[in-house]
C-alpha cells in the first residue's frame, strides 16, 4: 500500500480518515477476485467473528464457516461446552443448512420463540424423523398461542433429496424451487430430515466456498486467556479439534502473555497445523515480541470496538488504520500476519484494513445484531428488533468470567470495567442475518479489489493507493436517503 502523491501522514489515522483511489485495472468482474487468506487459517473470505459472548456461538460459527469465514468461541465458555460446540459445528453440512425443528404437538408459542434463531424464518415440523410440514411466523398470526403446530402448519410439503442436489447441482435445485414457487424446502436423505435449503442459500453456495478442515468439516476457532493453567486449557481446546487457537487479553504486550505463549509451545507440538493468534497489540515492538514468543498471527486493536470504553477510561489505544499499517509491516518482515480487530462499521473499513496489510478482519458488534448471534430477540416497543451486546471487559462479562471466585475477589474486580455492559444492536430489516452482512461486506470488498486492479488480497495490499481526507471528505461519500 502507498499513500497518494507520496503523502506522509503526521498523525495516526482511523478508517474514516482515509480513502482509496482507483487505479488502472484489467479485472473485469468481481467474481474474478479470490478473497482467500494466506495466513494458514483456511478461510476463503477474510472475516473472523470476534470472540465475544454476545456474538460468537454455535449458530454463528456454523453459518459463517459455511460462507468461508471463521468464528472464535470466547474464552469464558467452559471447555466441555466448547468441545460440544466444536463437535456440533464440524458435524454440519457445508451446503445444507440447519433448520429449526419442532414437533406437531408443540404450541404456536414455542414456535415463535424459536423462529428468531435462524434467518430463514421457518420451522420444519418433524414426526419420527420425517418432515411433515413447515410453519412460519405468518402462519402463527392471529392464532391462539396455545394452538398446536399441526393445526397451523403448511402440510403440502415440497422436499428436496440430498442425493439429487449433489447429482443435479445447485443451479438446477434453485430452478426446481423457483418453479415450485417456494423460497425454502426441507432436505431429506432416505426420507429422514437432513436439513433445509433456501433459494438464496443455493445461490450463495455457488458464490462462497466453505472454510473446511483437511477432513472436509467446517472450521471453528476458540480463545484462551493468559491466566491460570494456560497450557492445560489450550490442550483441552486443541484436543477438542479447534482449527485456530487465540490467546487473548486486552493488553497483549505484557510478560504474562509471553509466558502464556511459552506455556502453549509444548502443547502445540502435537498440533503444529493449528495457527496461534495472540494479542492485542498496536505497535511493531508488540508484534516482534509476540512473534518471538511463538505467535503466528497478531490481533491488532486497542479501544476501537463499539462496546469498548478503554480509550475514554484510560486514554490508551491507537487509531486503528495506523495501528494495522505499522503492525502488518512488522509482521510481514517476520513472515507472520495480523488480524485487524475492531473499529469496522462499513464494508469500506474492511477493505481499508486489508489494504493496510491485515490478512483478516475481526468483527464483533456489527454481527451482534443478527439472527445467528447467541442472544434472544427483543422488541424495543416500536416494532424494531434488537439483541443485547456487551464488551468483554465490561462488568457483565467480568462477573460471568469470575463466577467461580470468592465473593470478595469478585467484588474487587467489579470496581473496574472497560466496556459497555448493555448495548442494543438492532437488526437491519434489509440485512437481518449474518449472511446478509457477509454479502454486503464481500461485495464491497470484491469491488474495492477491482478498483485497485487486484485479483487476490495480496495484490490488493500491494496495489492499494490511499489518501488522507477531512471529515467533510468522509461525509461527502455518505449516501443521502432523502432529498436535502
Amino acid at each position: 500500500m502507498r499513500f497518494l502523491d507520496g503523502q506522509q501522514p503526521t498523525t495516526d489515522l482511523t478508517y474514516g480518515d482515509v480513502f482509496m483511489v482507483p487505479s488502472r485495472s484489467d479485472v473485469t468482474s468481481r467474481f474474478d477476485v479470490d478473497l482467500s487468506s494466506d495466513d494458514g487459517t483456511g478461510t476463503t473470505i477474510p472475516v473472523v467473528v470476534s470472540n465475544m459472548t454476545a456474538v460468537a456461538g454455535r449458530r454463528m460459527a456454523e453459518t459463517v464457516a459455511r460462507r468461508g469465514g471463521i468464528t472464535i468461541i470466547p474464552q469464558d465458555i467452559p471447555a466441555d461446552v466448547v468441545a460440544d460446540v466444536v463437535a456440533g459445528v464440524k458435524s454440519k453440512d457445508p451446503v445444507i443448512e440447519t433448520p429449526v425443528v419442532v414437533d406437531p404437538a408443540d404450541t404456536v408459542s414455542t414456535v415463535l420463540t424459536l423462529l428468531g434463531k435462524r434467518a430463514h424464518g421457518a420451522a420444519v415440523v418433524v414426526a419420527d424423523g420425517r418432515p411433515v410440514g413447515v410453519v412460519t411466523e405468518h402462519d402463527c398470526l392471529e392464532v391462539d398461542r396455545f394452538a398446536q403446530v399441526h393445526q397451523v402448519m403448511a402440510a403440502d410439503l415440497v422436499t428436496l433429496d440430498a442425493a439429487r442436489i449433489e447429482a443435479d447441482g445447485l443451479e438446477a435445485t434453485f430452478e426446481q424451487m423457483h418453479a415450485a414457487k417456494i423460497h425454502l424446502a426441507p432436505v431429506v436423505r432416505d426420507g429422514v430430515l437432513a436439513g433445509l435449503l433456501t433459494r438464496k442459500g443455493a445461490v450463495r453456495s455457488t458464490v462462497y466456498s466453505p472454510a473446511l478442515d483437511p477432513a472436509g468439516r467446517l472450521r471453528v476457532g476458540a480463545a484462551v486467556g493468559i491466566n491460570g493453567d494456560v497450557a492445560a486449557k489450550a490442550r483441552e481446546l486443541l484436543d477438542a479439534g479447534v482449527d485456530v487457537l487465540v490467546v487473548d487479553t486486552a493488553h497483549g504486550h505484557q510478560d504474562t502473555m509471553l509466558r502464556a505463549l511459552d506455556a502453549i509451545a509444548s502443547v502445540r507440538a502435537d498440533h503444529p497445523q493449528v495457527p496461534v493468534v495472540a494479542g492485542n497489540v498496536v505497535t511493531a515492538d508488540g508484534v516482534r515480541d509476540l512473534v518471538a514468543a511463538g505467535a503466528d498471527i497478531l490481533k491488532v486493536g486497542v479501544g476501537p470496538g463499539a462496546m469498548c470504553t478503554t480509550r475514554m477510561q484510560t486514554a490508551v489505544g491507537r487509531p486503528q488504520f495506523s495501528a494495522v499499517l505499522e503492525c502488518a509491516a512488522a509482521a510481514r518482515e517476520l513472515g507472520k500476519h495480523v488480524w485487524a480487530d475492531g473499529g469496522v462499521r462499513h464494508p469500506r473499513d474492511v477493505a481499508l484494513a486489508l489494504a493496510a496489510g491485515a490478512s483478516q478482519v475481526m468483527i464483533g458488534s456489527w454481527f451482534a445484531g443478527t439472527y445467528e448471534s447467541p442472544g434472544d430477540l427483543h422488541d424495543d416497543g416500536t416494532g424494531r428488533l434488537y439483541k443485547d451486546s456487551f464488551g468483554m471487559a465490561s462488568a457483565r462479562a467480568v462477573a460471568a468470567r469470575t463466577a467461580g471466585g470468592s465473593a470478595f475477589g469478585r467484588a474487587r474486580k467489579a470496581l473496574y470495567e472497560e466496556g459497555i455492559s448493555t448495548g442494543k444492536m438492532y437488526l437491519d430489516p434489509r440485512r437481518p442475518g449474518v449472511e446478509d452482512l457477509l454479502d454486503e461486506i464481500t461485495s464491497g470488498l470484491r469491488s474495492s479489489c477491482t478498483y485497485a486492479g487486484a485479483r487476490t488480497l495480496a495484490e490488493f495490499h500491494e496495489r492499494a493507493l490511499v489518501g488522507v481526507q477531512s471529515a467533510a471528505g468522509y461525509a461527502e461519500g455518505m449516501p443521502v436517503a432523502t432529498s436535502w
